[in-house]
């Protein structure tokens, strides 16, 4: 069973249909005892850093959930799902993120030309083409966008794409079975139900 965490901010319905195009079934958590029901969890994301942190916490997942990705259990977060591995955010200052991941994230310089935030469609640089999460998905393939800060890892190896906007950003990351992305897969069409497809049969 698929579990979706509803903190009452997340992209649900889109997460849920995409699942359903699938023909896979999901279980929404809105609470810790929701976790037992659940085989796979995917954190999808609309809203700051900071207040999801925050309703995590009221909500008693913000342990649980970090607890079963330091497990390794099969993961996948979507915008502020996958910037919520991280430590921190500039988005948010004092908020505490999950802390998986070493690094922070940060915002898009409004120096550039380049209009914040970054909205739209925008290739993808894929690092490990034989990954099996990218099967059958081409390199510089375009998925959508929504976002004006973004991850920086302290190590970009554990980065698996990248995408350019200015600087050159980490757009996902991969490491055992978790699987993080700033682009939405879910408003990606095609492209975007491969991906979800190739990460549940991978983990």
């Amino acid at each position: 069973m698929i579990g979706v965490i509803d903190y009452g901010a997340g992209n649900l319905r889109s997460v849920c249909n995409s699942l359903k195009k699938l023909s896979v079934d999901c279980h929404v958590v809105k609470a810790p005892n929701d976790l037992n029901k659940i085989q796979t969890m995917i954190f999808p994301g609309v809203g700051s850093f900071g207040d999801s942190s925050d309703q995590l916490k009221k909500q008693s997942l913000f342990e649980p959930i970090r607890e079963w990705i330091i497990n390794d259990r099969p993961f996948l977060g979507i915008c502020i799902g996958f910037q919520m591995l991280f430590d921190s955010s500039e988005e948010s200052p004092g908020s505490e993120g999950l802390g998986i991941i070493p690094g922070k994230v940060i915002k898009f310089s409004e120096q550039t030309n380049l209009k914040v935030p970054h909205m739209g469609w925008n290739k993808v640089q894929i690092k490990n083409l034989n990954d099996p999460v990218w099967q059958e998905i081409d390199d510089l393939t375009h998925f959508y966008f929504v976002h004006s800060y973004f991850p920086k890892p302290d190590n970009p190896g554990v980065s698996s794409s990248t995408t350019g906007y200015g600087v050159d950003f980490t757009s996902s990351i991969r490491f055992g079975n978790i699987f993080g992305t700033q682009f939405h897969p879910e408003k990606s069409q095609k492209s975007g139900l491969r991906l979800i497809e190739n990460f549940l049969k991978s983990t």
